[in-house]
Protein backbone atom coordinates (compact mmCIF):
# COMPACT_ATOMS: atom_id res chain seq x y z
CA UNK A 1 0.00 0.00 0.00
CA UNK A 2 1.02 3.66 -0.83
CA UNK A 3 -0.20 5.73 2.16
CA UNK A 4 0.26 9.98 1.27
CA UNK A 5 0.60 11.39 4.68
CA UNK A 6 0.52 15.22 5.18
CA UNK A 7 2.02 17.53 7.72
CA UNK A 8 4.26 13.76 7.89
CA UNK A 9 7.12 15.25 9.55
CA UNK A 10 5.44 16.66 12.13
CA UNK A 11 4.69 14.55 15.84
CA UNK A 12 1.66 12.91 15.04
CA UNK A 13 2.82 12.39 11.02
CA UNK A 14 6.34 11.77 11.65
CA UNK A 15 5.11 8.46 14.01
CA UNK A 16 2.81 7.54 11.68
CA UNK A 17 4.98 7.40 8.95
CA UNK A 18 7.19 5.46 11.17
CA UNK A 19 4.58 2.84 11.91
CA UNK A 20 3.91 2.08 8.02
CA UNK A 21 7.51 1.90 6.78
CA UNK A 22 8.08 -0.24 9.66
CA UNK A 23 5.26 -2.68 8.25
CA UNK A 24 6.65 -2.48 4.51
CA UNK A 25 4.40 -0.43 2.75
CA UNK A 26 5.26 2.67 0.78
CA UNK A 27 4.99 6.14 2.39
CA UNK A 28 5.03 9.86 0.78
CA UNK A 29 5.30 12.42 3.21
CA UNK A 30 4.39 16.29 1.87
CA UNK A 31 5.42 19.01 4.74
CA UNK A 32 6.76 22.71 4.25
CA UNK A 33 8.99 22.09 7.72
CA UNK A 34 8.07 25.37 8.90
CA UNK A 35 7.51 23.62 12.23
CA UNK A 36 10.22 23.36 15.03
CA UNK A 37 11.61 19.37 14.69
CA UNK A 38 10.04 18.42 11.47
CA UNK A 39 13.66 18.85 9.59
CA UNK A 40 14.68 16.54 12.87
CA UNK A 41 11.85 14.25 12.63
CA UNK A 42 12.14 13.78 8.64
CA UNK A 43 15.61 12.95 8.95
CA UNK A 44 15.04 10.03 11.84
CA UNK A 45 12.52 9.04 8.83
CA UNK A 46 15.17 8.86 5.73
CA UNK A 47 17.60 6.87 8.18
CA UNK A 48 15.40 3.90 8.38
CA UNK A 49 15.78 3.17 4.73
CA UNK A 50 12.61 2.21 3.77
CA UNK A 51 10.55 2.95 0.68
CA UNK A 52 10.05 7.21 1.72
CA UNK A 53 9.71 9.75 -0.91
CA UNK A 54 9.49 13.69 0.40
CA UNK A 55 7.98 16.05 -1.18
CA UNK A 56 8.10 19.38 -0.04
CA UNK A 57 5.10 21.70 -0.28
CA UNK A 58 2.69 24.07 1.03
CA UNK A 59 -1.21 22.37 1.06
CA UNK A 60 -2.34 25.75 0.30
CA UNK A 61 -0.36 25.29 -3.09
CA UNK A 62 -3.34 23.14 -5.30
CA UNK A 63 -1.08 22.40 -7.99
CA UNK A 64 1.28 20.75 -5.60
CA UNK A 65 -1.27 19.07 -3.52
CA UNK A 66 -2.85 17.43 -7.10
CA UNK A 67 0.92 15.70 -7.77
CA UNK A 68 1.48 14.63 -4.34
CA UNK A 69 -2.10 12.66 -4.29
CA UNK A 70 -1.08 11.03 -7.30
CA UNK A 71 -1.01 7.08 -7.43
CA UNK A 72 -1.61 6.68 -3.83
CA UNK A 73 -4.02 4.17 -1.82
CA UNK A 74 -4.76 6.06 1.33
CA UNK A 75 -4.50 9.93 2.61
CA UNK A 76 -4.14 10.99 6.24
CA UNK A 77 -4.52 14.95 6.22
CA UNK A 78 -2.71 15.85 9.04
CA UNK A 79 -0.89 19.19 8.04
CA UNK A 80 -2.52 22.29 10.04
CA UNK A 81 -2.08 25.39 11.65
CA UNK A 82 -2.67 23.92 15.77
CA UNK A 83 -2.98 26.72 17.98
CA UNK A 84 -5.72 28.67 19.29
CA UNK A 85 -3.87 31.60 20.05
CA UNK A 86 -1.99 31.73 16.87
CA UNK A 87 -5.21 31.41 14.73
CA UNK A 88 -6.52 34.49 16.83
CA UNK A 89 -3.27 36.63 16.26
CA UNK A 90 -3.38 35.64 12.27
CA UNK A 91 -6.32 34.49 11.53
CA UNK A 92 -6.11 34.50 7.69
CA UNK A 93 -3.47 32.50 7.47
CA UNK A 94 -5.07 29.71 9.98
CA UNK A 95 -7.30 29.73 7.44
CA UNK A 96 -5.80 29.31 4.48
CA UNK A 97 -3.74 26.50 5.92
CA UNK A 98 -6.36 24.22 7.47
CA UNK A 99 -9.41 25.53 5.50
CA UNK A 100 -8.29 26.09 2.16
CA UNK A 101 -5.25 23.34 2.12
CA UNK A 102 -8.17 20.53 3.17
CA UNK A 103 -10.17 21.75 0.32
CA UNK A 104 -7.35 21.28 -1.93
CA UNK A 105 -6.66 18.30 -0.38
CA UNK A 106 -10.21 16.88 -1.23
CA UNK A 107 -10.32 18.97 -4.65
CA UNK A 108 -7.26 17.27 -5.72
CA UNK A 109 -8.56 14.02 -4.97
CA UNK A 110 -11.59 14.37 -6.26
CA UNK A 111 -9.62 15.09 -9.66
CA UNK A 112 -8.27 11.32 -9.97
CA UNK A 113 -10.15 8.41 -11.55
CA UNK A 114 -9.73 6.07 -8.63
CA UNK A 115 -10.00 7.55 -5.43
CA UNK A 116 -8.02 7.09 -1.88
CA UNK A 117 -9.43 7.36 1.29
CA UNK A 118 -9.16 10.56 3.37
CA UNK A 119 -8.50 10.45 7.23
CA UNK A 120 -8.77 14.27 8.32
CA UNK A 121 -7.62 15.20 11.62
CA UNK A 122 -10.11 17.81 13.07
CA UNK A 123 -10.33 18.58 17.08
CA UNK A 124 -12.84 19.34 19.96
CA UNK A 125 -12.76 22.65 19.43
CA UNK A 126 -15.48 22.43 16.81
CA UNK A 127 -17.97 21.97 19.63
CA UNK A 128 -17.07 25.04 21.07
CA UNK A 129 -17.26 26.27 24.86
CA UNK A 130 -19.74 23.33 25.60
CA UNK A 131 -21.87 25.68 27.95
CA UNK A 132 -25.26 23.92 27.09
CA UNK A 133 -23.59 21.39 29.43
CA UNK A 134 -23.48 21.49 33.60
CA UNK A 135 -19.94 21.16 34.90
CA UNK A 136 -19.41 21.05 38.28
CA UNK A 137 -15.92 20.81 40.55
CA UNK A 138 -15.35 17.72 41.96
CA UNK A 139 -11.76 16.65 44.08
CA UNK A 140 -10.57 19.74 43.19
CA UNK A 141 -10.85 19.39 39.10
CA UNK A 142 -13.87 20.38 36.67
CA UNK A 143 -16.21 17.77 35.76
CA UNK A 144 -19.37 17.07 33.15
CA UNK A 145 -22.50 17.13 36.13
CA UNK A 146 -24.09 14.69 33.38
CA UNK A 147 -21.46 13.10 31.10
CA UNK A 148 -20.20 9.91 32.42
CA UNK A 149 -19.23 8.61 29.04
CA UNK A 150 -17.54 12.35 27.92
CA UNK A 151 -19.25 14.29 25.11
CA UNK A 152 -20.70 12.73 22.43
CA UNK A 153 -20.31 13.10 18.83
CA UNK A 154 -23.75 14.16 18.89
CA UNK A 155 -22.91 17.44 20.38
CA UNK A 156 -24.20 20.08 18.29
CA UNK A 157 -21.48 21.85 16.48
CA UNK A 158 -20.23 25.26 17.88
CA UNK A 159 -17.21 26.48 16.85
CA UNK A 160 -15.04 29.47 18.48
CA UNK A 161 -11.88 31.06 18.15
CA UNK A 162 -10.38 31.50 14.20
CA UNK A 163 -8.95 28.06 14.96
CA UNK A 164 -12.35 26.33 16.13
CA UNK A 165 -14.04 27.92 12.72
CA UNK A 166 -11.11 26.77 10.29
CA UNK A 167 -10.91 23.23 11.32
CA UNK A 168 -14.93 23.14 11.75
CA UNK A 169 -14.89 24.10 8.36
CA UNK A 170 -12.67 21.49 6.99
CA UNK A 171 -14.19 19.27 9.12
CA UNK A 172 -17.43 19.43 7.76
CA UNK A 173 -15.99 19.82 3.74
CA UNK A 174 -14.12 16.33 4.40
CA UNK A 175 -17.66 14.69 5.43
CA UNK A 176 -19.38 16.83 2.94
CA UNK A 177 -17.15 15.09 0.18
CA UNK A 178 -17.93 11.74 1.07
CA UNK A 179 -21.99 12.38 0.95
CA UNK A 180 -21.98 14.73 -2.63
CA UNK A 181 -18.99 12.97 -4.58
CA UNK A 182 -18.67 9.26 -3.06
CA UNK A 183 -15.17 9.68 -1.38
CA UNK A 184 -14.09 7.69 1.42
CA UNK A 185 -13.67 10.08 4.06
CA UNK A 186 -13.13 9.75 8.23
CA UNK A 187 -13.13 12.62 10.48
CA UNK A 188 -11.20 12.44 13.82
CA UNK A 189 -12.05 14.93 16.24
CA UNK A 190 -9.07 14.00 19.10
CA UNK A 191 -8.32 15.47 21.82
CA UNK A 192 -4.76 15.74 23.45
CA UNK A 193 -2.62 13.68 22.31
CA UNK A 194 1.10 13.02 23.58
CA UNK A 195 3.65 10.90 23.19
CA UNK A 196 7.34 10.58 21.54
CA UNK A 197 8.61 13.29 18.98
CA UNK A 198 6.23 16.02 20.76
CA UNK A 199 7.89 19.58 20.13
CA UNK A 200 5.20 20.70 22.40
CA UNK A 201 5.73 24.88 23.29
CA UNK A 202 2.67 26.73 25.57
CA UNK A 203 0.55 27.15 22.95
CA UNK A 204 0.25 23.41 21.94
CA UNK A 205 1.36 20.18 23.14
CA UNK A 206 0.40 20.89 26.53
CA UNK A 207 1.48 17.50 28.24
CA UNK A 208 4.88 17.53 26.10
CA UNK A 209 5.66 20.99 26.76
CA UNK A 210 4.94 20.35 30.72
CA UNK A 211 7.60 17.93 30.93
CA UNK A 212 10.27 19.99 28.61
CA UNK A 213 9.83 22.68 31.04
CA UNK A 214 10.63 20.44 33.98
CA UNK A 215 13.39 18.86 32.39
CA UNK A 216 14.73 22.36 31.44
CA UNK A 217 14.32 23.79 34.86
CA UNK A 218 11.86 26.02 33.58
CA UNK A 219 8.58 26.97 34.83
CA UNK A 220 5.00 27.26 33.19
CA UNK A 221 2.26 30.43 33.48
CA UNK A 222 -1.46 28.33 34.01
CA UNK A 223 -4.01 30.05 32.05
CA UNK A 224 -7.48 29.73 34.03
CA UNK A 225 -7.37 27.95 37.72
CA UNK A 226 -5.37 24.68 37.08
CA UNK A 227 -8.31 22.47 37.30
CA UNK A 228 -9.52 22.01 33.80
CA UNK A 229 -9.66 18.54 32.70
CA UNK A 230 -8.68 16.98 29.14
CA UNK A 231 -8.46 13.61 28.18
CA UNK A 232 -5.08 12.32 26.62
CA UNK A 233 -4.52 9.87 24.22
CA UNK A 234 -1.08 8.10 24.04
CA UNK A 235 0.58 8.51 20.24
CA UNK A 236 0.82 4.46 19.25
CA UNK A 237 -2.99 4.26 20.43
CA UNK A 238 -4.05 6.95 17.77
CA UNK A 239 -2.10 4.93 15.25
CA UNK A 240 -4.09 1.71 16.03
CA UNK A 241 -7.23 3.73 15.40
CA UNK A 242 -5.46 5.34 11.90
CA UNK A 243 -5.16 1.78 10.91
CA UNK A 244 -8.37 0.35 12.34
CA UNK A 245 -10.49 3.26 10.59
CA UNK A 246 -9.29 2.50 7.38
CA UNK A 247 -9.45 -1.51 7.53
CA UNK A 248 -13.09 -0.91 8.27
CA UNK A 249 -13.76 1.81 6.05
CA UNK A 250 -17.07 0.03 4.79
CA UNK A 251 -18.36 1.23 8.30
CA UNK A 252 -16.54 4.09 8.97
CA UNK A 253 -16.80 6.26 5.65
CA UNK A 254 -18.46 9.63 5.88
CA UNK A 255 -18.53 9.73 9.91
CA UNK A 256 -16.69 11.88 12.46
CA UNK A 257 -15.36 9.91 15.25
CA UNK A 258 -14.03 11.74 18.73
CA UNK A 259 -10.56 10.17 19.49
CA UNK A 260 -9.09 10.74 23.02
CA UNK A 261 -8.49 8.74 25.85
CA UNK A 262 -12.09 8.75 27.25
CA UNK A 263 -13.31 9.12 30.62
CA UNK A 264 -10.43 6.63 32.29
CA UNK A 265 -7.27 8.54 30.77
CA UNK A 266 -8.05 12.12 32.02
CA UNK A 267 -5.81 15.05 33.69
CA UNK A 268 -5.97 18.14 35.31
CA UNK A 269 -3.14 20.63 35.01
CA UNK A 270 -2.74 20.50 38.25
CA UNK A 271 -2.95 16.68 38.90
CA UNK A 272 -0.14 16.76 35.86
CA UNK A 273 1.85 18.97 37.76
CA UNK A 274 1.52 17.07 41.04
CA UNK A 275 2.55 13.79 38.65
CA UNK A 276 5.75 15.46 37.23
CA UNK A 277 7.27 16.68 40.86
CA UNK A 278 6.14 13.84 42.81
CA UNK A 279 6.55 10.55 39.91
CA UNK A 280 9.24 11.96 38.16
CA UNK A 281 10.82 13.84 40.87
CA UNK A 282 11.40 16.97 38.65
CA UNK A 283 10.55 20.18 39.69
CA UNK A 284 7.60 22.71 37.93
CA UNK A 285 7.26 26.02 38.88
CA UNK A 286 3.86 27.63 37.75
CA UNK A 287 2.29 30.80 38.21
CA UNK A 288 -1.22 31.98 37.20
CA UNK A 289 -3.28 34.32 34.29
CA UNK A 290 -6.61 34.62 32.91
CA UNK A 291 -8.20 31.90 31.06
CA UNK A 292 -7.37 32.28 27.14
CA UNK A 293 -10.29 32.58 24.53
CA UNK A 294 -11.81 29.44 24.35
CA UNK A 295 -10.27 27.42 26.69
CA UNK A 296 -13.01 24.67 27.26
CA UNK A 297 -12.70 23.73 31.42
CA UNK A 298 -13.21 20.20 30.58
CA UNK A 299 -13.07 18.27 28.00
CA UNK A 300 -13.80 14.52 28.00
CA UNK A 301 -14.57 12.42 24.84
CA UNK A 302 -16.99 9.78 24.52
CA UNK A 303 -15.38 7.03 22.40
CA UNK A 304 -17.97 4.89 22.00
CA UNK A 305 -18.71 4.96 18.34
CA UNK A 306 -14.67 4.25 17.59
CA UNK A 307 -15.63 0.91 20.19
CA UNK A 308 -18.23 -0.18 18.39
CA UNK A 309 -17.50 0.90 14.67
CA UNK A 310 -14.12 -0.40 14.17
CA UNK A 311 -13.58 -2.24 17.72
CA UNK A 312 -10.96 0.25 18.91
CA UNK A 313 -9.87 1.05 22.44
CA UNK A 314 -6.78 3.24 24.20
CA UNK A 315 -4.68 0.75 26.04
CA UNK A 316 -1.61 2.96 27.43
CA UNK A 317 -2.32 4.15 31.00
CA UNK A 318 -1.45 7.80 31.51
CA UNK A 319 1.72 6.98 33.91
CA UNK A 320 3.38 4.60 31.62
CA UNK A 321 3.10 6.62 28.34
CA UNK A 322 3.79 9.69 30.49
CA UNK A 323 7.16 8.16 31.80
CA UNK A 324 7.89 7.23 28.25
CA UNK A 325 7.73 10.43 26.56
CA UNK A 326 9.74 11.93 29.81
CA UNK A 327 12.20 9.58 28.93
CA UNK A 328 12.53 10.85 25.44
CA UNK A 329 12.79 14.17 26.12
CA UNK A 330 15.39 13.52 28.70
CA UNK A 331 17.36 12.16 26.28
CA UNK A 332 16.92 14.64 23.55
CA UNK A 333 16.63 17.92 25.63
CA UNK A 334 19.24 19.68 22.89
CA UNK A 335 16.02 20.05 20.79
CA UNK A 336 14.38 22.12 23.41
CA UNK A 337 16.85 24.51 24.63
CA UNK A 338 16.66 27.59 22.06
CA UNK A 339 12.64 26.94 22.38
Amino acid sequence: MKVLITGGAGFIGSNLAEYFLQNGHSVRIMDDLSRNGTESNLNHLLSLDRDLDFFHADVRDFDRCHIAVQDVDLVYHLAAQVAVTTSVTTPRHDFEVNLLGTVNILEAVRSLDVKPMVIFTSTNKVYGKMDQFDICERNNRWEYADLPDGNPETTPLDFYSPYGCSKGGADQYVLDYSRIYNIDTVVFRMSCIYGPGQMGCEDQGWVAYFLIQAELARGITIYGDGKQVRDVLYISDLIDAFVKAYEYRSITSGKAYNIGGGPRRTLSLLEFISMIQNQLKLPLPYNFSDWRPGDQKVYVSDIRRAAGDFKWMPRIEPEQGIHKLSQWIHLNKNLFKQM
